[in-house]
């Protein structure tokens, strides 16, 4: 019996440089329940993950060219890939090895010859874990509110969907990995300020203290001019449909999510995209975010 229902496929991205090897881990793969896709090497992986958002990741650590661990790390960088979790696949053992594939956003490892029932293992535990995470995170932004974690250096440790788009629409951080310099004093014990952002909005920044692990919760909301955003919204005249999708960006969806709900492709909803942020008179998914944040349901 499959762990997974037919239709609800979780999709595991395996990147090796030598993928033909691994035949019979993907072929269990596939008879666990999961959709597997492959890429021969770092580079490849990244241009996959423009097209598709993967529910975890086996990468091997040692690859010709872009290294697995600087894939890694770059997959952690981006907000929108960064929950993903990411399972180095390795023929050494060695502690640096292992210190570095932790260091780069890895999870877990599992050491090469490939023993595939504990792979699966390992796999089913993260995916699990990591959905319920995301939808936890999800239910956050449907609420209207941001999250983010500041952890004892003063670095983001995490941010919700919602969260990441207004910390970008403030411009650049203090420092790499930090704060917008905006929301500093926002690290004050019991801060609570209001920032003004892109498109005359206002970004309310709580402080609600520590948090797991020693780290800072912030609590983010927007607050918007009485009728400015829903005026530009009506004179906008987008379509039915572009209002859907417009709404499900709002709430920091991916265009994956996006088409998922709706019952399209990423790419007809990166069209859609198009359309809206031309309308509105933007350049921006947090732009176009902000403006609708608050005035859609």
């Amino acid at each position: 019996m499959l762990p997974y229902p037919e239709t609800d496929r979780p999709v595991v991205l395996v990147v090796d440089d030598a993928p033909s090897s691994l035949g019979m881990l993907c072929d269990t793969l596939e008879a666990s329940g999961y959709t597997v896709l492959v890429a021969a090497d770092g580079e490849s992986a990244l241009q996959r993950l423009e097209l598709v958002v993967p529910d975890a990741i086996l990468l091997d650590g040692m690859m010709p060219g872009l290294s697995g661990f600087e894939t890694c790390r770059r997959i952690k960088a981006n907000p929108a890939l960064a929950h993903i979790p990411v399972l180095f696949m390795t023929g050494m053992s060695e502690t640096q090895d292992v210190v570095e594939g932790f260091a780069s956003g890895g999870v877990d490892y599992v050491v090469k010859p490939i023993r595939a029932q504990e792979v699966l293992a390992r796999l089913h535990t993260h995916a699990r874990n990591a959905r319920i995470t995301r939808m936890a995170r999800d239910a956050v932004d449907v609420a209207g509110m941001g999250v983010v974690f500041v952890d004892a250096h003063g670095r983001l440790a995490w941010r919700s969907p919602q969260a990441a788009l207004w910390l970008h629409a403030l411009g650049e951080p203090a420092a790499p990995g930090h704060l917008p310099a905006a929301l500093e004093s926002a690290m004050q014990d019991g801060a609570n300020l209001r920032v003004t952002t892109v498109g005359g909005t206002r970004l309310s920044v709580r402080n609600l203290g520590a948090a797991t692990l020693g780290e800072t919760m912030l609590l983010l909301a927007l607050h918007r001019a009485e009728s400015g955003g829903a005026t530009r919204l009506a004179e906008a005249a987008l379509t039915p449909r572009e209002t859907e999708v417009l709404s499900w960006l709002a709430k920091g969806k991916t265009n994956r999510d996006i088409g998922e709900i709706l019952g399209t492709s990423p790419r007809t909803v990166n069209k859609h995209l198009e359309h809206i942020f031309e309308k509105l008179g933007v350049e921006t998914r947090a732009a176009a975010a902000a403006l609708a944040s608050g005035h859609l349901a």
